[in-house]
């Protein structure tokens, strides 16, 4: 008899489900492993993160304070011409859509290039853009490169009180 279809679970796989409150021989009997009374024995006795027992929590006591960049950040993918070398033959043009197919560049992220390793080939760069050391191997090797403007990115902005107003003379 052939043993080609022996199917079962992985082990670890198939645990039993751990049964509270079922009496003091069970193993998990009386408080059912939530210690004694309080708050967080009950049921539905939870609280939120940060909660101190009725205390003005420090998150409220604290004023709001300062300003972020964070929304006007600027992100790049970063590829070395290292990589470059590796991917490309000569007489290539290096841009977004090349670096795609090659699998170097992922999504709509603006593409910056670094100097990290050696050019030896000449190629024709087109990119959002490239490091002063980087651009100076490329052309160096006999490329070119044009960097391409990227659009403005729009600004959030906060609705002014006159739109909100709406329509009063």
């Amino acid at each position: 008899m052939s043993h080609d279809f022996d199917l079962h679970a992985p082990v670890g796989a198939n645990k039993k489900k751990k049964i509270l409150g079922r009496g003091q021989g069970s193993g998990r009997g009386t408080t059912s492993g939530k210690g004694n009374k309080g708050q967080k024995a009950r049921s539905g006795g939870k609280t939120y993160v940060g909660f101190e027992g009725g205390q003005m929590p420090l998150y409220r006591r604290l004023a709001r304070r300062g300003f972020s960049n964070y929304p006007f950040k600027q992100e790049w993918q970063i590829i070395n011409l290292g990589e470059i070398e590796k991917h490309f033959e000569a007489g290539e043009t290096v841009d977004f859509t090349s670096l795609q197919q090659k699998g170097l560049a992922k999504g709509s992220v603006p593409i910056k290039i670094l100097a990290n390793g050696n050019l030896t080939k000449k190629l024709s760069f087109k990119v959002d853009a490239i490091s002063a050391s980087a651009k100076e191997k490329a052309e160096k090797a006999g490329g070119d490169v044009t960097i391409i403007p990227a659009p403005e990115k729009a600004r959030p902005r906060n609705k002014s009180k006159k739109a909100k107003a709406g329509g009063k003379k």
